[in-house]
């Protein structure tokens, strides 16, 4: 089966991680401190909603963030502006969040050191590189990467700033979730909900090790309750902790092998501080295929009508994936069932990332057709 529907009891856990995320200090006021900060496009996108027999569909485009290609930036400048008395911070990553890492250690005039997974292209590598950072590309998968960054943080006395949480090490990944929370706040100020309602009824989050949809999850359960959006959790299908643990109703690795084109989502184990999160307030888990995602790109860059051609990397794209799935393929018809879609519904995307590695981008969406203009 390559979904799980999910009895949700819509209650935020009384733990470290939301105790960190419910603190009163603003996200998106800090993130707006910042002289690269713009509010993200939010595109409503009328002819492919057509297409797919839905009432709008509404695309969150986190490619134009800070200039990094990706929404990672959120998460790392917050975390470590609450640590800036360190030399050298420290991290592992598949490559956006490394990248976003090195970043905010440049802006605070700091070093940093940046574990890479053996899958990881050279484009990748380099774009982190580009940001000011030392990569160190290991023989291991992502999970084993991370173990790895964390026994050299510990040895050197860096500070480890992994968006992945285990127990004992909480509170950072935390602080990277609640950075995130400024794209769930720019998109209710771009959307203005009457009346307390939200102006969408399904949200779509991807997931690797779940921290940005259990970011969501707590922002839509905590502003809006009973009342929030029916939420959708996609992750690949050769990279499927989520719905392994749904299935187990434990934190399980993945049982799938680790290729895929998702290089953002290809992590093998939930994190520790998310998944009390996802289990609380996803509706459902689904897994989408490399061909799914490829189609999704595709669908995004050969915009139709007056929709704008939208710039979606292979994890970007995962979430319309998972809606050209569900849609499309009658093994998911309990899912549609369950999120009630139909032609009325008004759904949410979030494009978590640009063409972060243009070359594996422009082989997807054609050659010498791929123009970003």
């Amino acid at each position: 089966m390559k979904f799980f529907i999910n009895k949700t009891n819509n209650i935020i856990p009384d733990n470290e991680t939301t105790k960190i995320i419910a603190e009163d200090d603003n996200a998106l006021e800090f993130h707006q401190s910042l002289s690269e900060y713009h509010m993200t496009p939010l595109h409503e996108i009328n002819a492919l909603s057509k297409e797919y027999g839905v009432g709008q569909i509404f695309v969150k485009d986190e490619s134009f963030r800070f200039g990094l290609n990706a929404f990672k930036g959120l998460g790392a400048s917050y975390a470590m502006q609450k640590y800036k008395e360190v030399d050298t911070y420290c991290t592992a990553t598949d490559g956006n969040h490394g990248r976003a890492v090195a970043w905010s250690a440049t802006k605070l005039k700091k070093s940093s050191v940046v574990y890479v997974p053996r899958d990881t292209t050279v484009n990748r590598i380099r774009a982190i590189e580009a940001e000011g950072a030392k990569v160190i590309q290991t023989s291991f998968n992502y999970t084993d990467t991370c173990q790895k960054a964390n026994e050299k943080a510990q040895e050197k006395n860096w500070l480890l700033i992994q968006d992945t949480a285990w127990e004992g090490y909480e509170e950072i990944p935390a602080l990277i979730m609640k950075g995130y929370q400024t794209m769930f706040i720019e998109i209710d100020l771009q959307l203005n909900p009457i009346g307390g309602v939200a102006q969408y009824d399904i949200i779509i989050l991807q997931a690797g090790v779940g921290s940005m949809a259990a970011a969501g999850i707590f922002y839509y359960l905590n502003v809006y309750g009973n009342k929030r959006p029916k939420i959708v959790i996609v992750e690949p299908e050769e990279s499927n902790g989520i719905l392994q643990s749904f299935k187990n109703d434990r934190i399980t690795a993945s049982c799938g092998n680790s290729k895929t084109i998702m290089a953002g989502l290809n992590c093998e184990l939930p994190s520790y501080g998310a998944w009390q999160l996802i289990r609380n307030g996803a509706d459902c888990s689904v897994v989408v295929s490399d061909a799914d995602t490829r189609k999704a790109m595709r669908n995004f860059y050969y915009s139709q009508g007056n929709d704008t051609k939208i710039i979606s990397g292979e994890s970007g794209a995962a979430g319309l994936a998972a809606l050209i799935t569900i849609l499309e393929n009658p093994d998911y018809i309990d899912v549609k069932n369950h999120l009630n879609i139909n032609t009325n519904s008004r759904i949410l995307l979030f494009n978590t990332e640009g063409d972060t590695d243009s070359e594996t981008y422009k082989n997807i969406i054609g050659g010498q057709e791929y123009s970003i203009a």
